[in-house]
């Protein structure tokens, strides 16, 4: 049986790195996503650059949902890794519960204090997979998309990159592009 919780370990684990893969995957599809909002302002096309704002916060949130959820398979991993352990330390603890009725019985002080510690330390590796599995299980939180972080997203690309946006973001789209250097001098548009 202990065969076959280990191999539901290594799946575990295998698909979690699958989900960190594929947020790693909605990363990159973020950022080219914000390239497109910058490309989008520079030409005044203020829908365009909401849409690929849009995208690009969707993908972020795919990336931290498969992370989110890869760290719940982590957990679930840990959990199923400390019930491998768990049927080790039984079988370990009979055979302490043996060694101290054997110390016992001679009252031979440093065997028995060779037990103690032995059985200490083996509660110890139980409780430290425990609480690695509980603060994997205690995150998560819901994110959303509100339309402020849109706009956010628009003007922090704006700024990054140069670019002034001269207007409310729901109104009329004008975009001046700053000068770069004294040499080029671009017309408003």
């Amino acid at each position: 049986m202990s065969s076959k919780l280990e191999e539901q370990v290594f799946n575990l684990k295998f698909t979690s790195k699958q989900l960190q893969r594929q947020a790693k995957k909605s990363e990159m599809n973020a950022k080219k996503e914000e390239k497109k909002v910058k490309a989008a302002v520079e030409k005044g096309d203020m829908e365009g650059a909401r849409i690929y704002a849009q995208n690009a916060i969707r993908h972020k949130n795919e990336r931290v949902n498969f992370l989110r959820l890869a760290a719940r398979i982590d957990a679930v991993a840990a959990r199923v890794e400390t019930a491998v352990r768990m049927q080790t330390v039984t079988r370990s603890m009979a055979n302490v519960v043996k060694g101290m009725d054997k110390a016992m019985k001679s009252m031979d002080l440093m065997k028995i204090t060779q037990v103690m510690d032995q059985f200490d330390k083996q509660f110890e590796d139980v409780e430290v997979g425990v609480s690695y599995m509980d603060e994997s299980m205690s995150r998560g939180t819901v994110l959303s998309t509100p339309q402020d972080e849109v706009d956010s997203l628009i003007q922090s690309v704006a700024d990054e990159h140069g670019l002034e946006l001269e207007h409310a973001m729901g109104e009329v789209p004008h975009v001046k592009l700053r000068l770069l250097t004294s040499r080029t001098s671009l017309p408003s548009v």
